[in-house]
């Protein structure tokens, strides 16, 4: 089996690379990646088990044809990612995430691989209720340019599979947190055990504290993608994937019980609208996935590698 990964360096993609390794022995498994975020310990120590080969280059600059020849599966990840930060990087966001979606769809439908396009439960937007994936288009408002984007991007996918049979499969995942290789801390988890570990407060969005929201433990990610690619759910259709829906209060007293002396400090930002709701996920779990990842478990460990920093307990 042929296995690309794009944006593989990153967060999600650093933990998955090797996950994949040990999940498809003997797959050849093409990392492709810009390195504009410069994370090489991404790389170090792959498991001897996956048949790696690294290509250093932009998805929306290459030319695909060779990379994606004979491949089975492409599992799209390349994108920037810091929603709160995507305000003043629109047409950037234009470019490295919807045109490089476009390229790689298109792409997969000329060789006839089936695609992983990794969406976002910030598309969203403003709810007060419990949410699922057949909200219509009208009830979707996401609130931020990178939102916007990964919903464009979902409505491409979707006239792709429809037009031209495109086998695909659009996950909106829960914000990650956990622990990875290429792991950055600008997402609310990650962010908030940084903070805590460095004796800062927490900075927490002014109208956010009570909030529900979906999060989503790199454990459970991984064994998403394994379960798609396993059982080839390619059915055009989109799934929420998370571990659970928490408050950030929930997330707070979670790292509290690792940093007891952490404070809380509340601030605004531009995605302020935002009401509580929560996602269900019933869609995915009836085919079959288990989540096993958990708040507690992904925070311990994040907390445990920064301990020593500042000495805690």
């Amino acid at each position: 089996m042929k296995i690309i990964v794009t944006g593989a360096t990153g967060h999600i993609g650093s933990y998955l690379i090797r996950e994949l390794g040990f999940q498809f022995k003997g797959s050849e498994i093409v990392i492709i990646d810009n390195m504009m975020t410069q994370r090489f310990p991404s790389l170090f120590n792959l498991p001897a088990e996956g048949n790696y080969h690294f290509i250093e280059g932009d998805v929306a600059n290459m030319d695909l044809n060779a990379v994606f020849s004979n491949a089975n599966i492409v599992i799209h990840l390349a994108a920037i990612t810091d929603a709160a930060g995507s305000f003043d990087r629109a047409e950037e966001l234009e470019f490295n995430n919807y045109q490089s979606t476009v390229k790689v769809a298109n792409a997969c439908v000329k060789h006839g691989a089936s695609l992983i396009a990794l969406s976002s439960t910030s598309v969203y937007g403003t709810q007060n209720d419990v949410v699922d994936e057949d909200c219509t288009e009208e009830e979707l408002q996401p609130q931020s340019p990178y939102a916007t984007t990964k919903l464009k991007e979902e409505k491409l996918i979707a006239k792709l599979s429809n037009d031209k049979s495109l086998k695909a499969i659009h996950c909106r995942f829960g914000t990650i947190f956990g622990v990875s290789a290429g792991m950055r801390f600008h997402t609310a988890v990650n962010k908030f055990c940084w903070q805590a570990v460095m004796g800062q407060p927490i900075s927490v969005w002014t109208t956010a504290y009570n909030q529900k929201r979906p999060y989503l433990d790199l454990l459970d990610a991984a064994r998403a993608v394994e379960l798609i690619i396993k059982n080839n759910i390619f059915d055009g259709r989109i799934y929420n994937v998370l571990s659970n829906n928490s408050t950030v209060e929930e997330v707070v007293d979670v790292i509290r019980g690792f940093v007891p002396e952490l404070k809380v400090e509340l601030v605004d930002s531009q995605i302020m609208n935002q009401l509580s709701y929560e996602v269900l996920d019933d869609r995915f779990r009836a085919q079959g996935f288990i989540s096993s990842g958990s708040l507690k478990r992904g925070i311990g460990e994040t907390i445990s590698l920064l301990r020593n920093v500042n000495n805690i307990q």
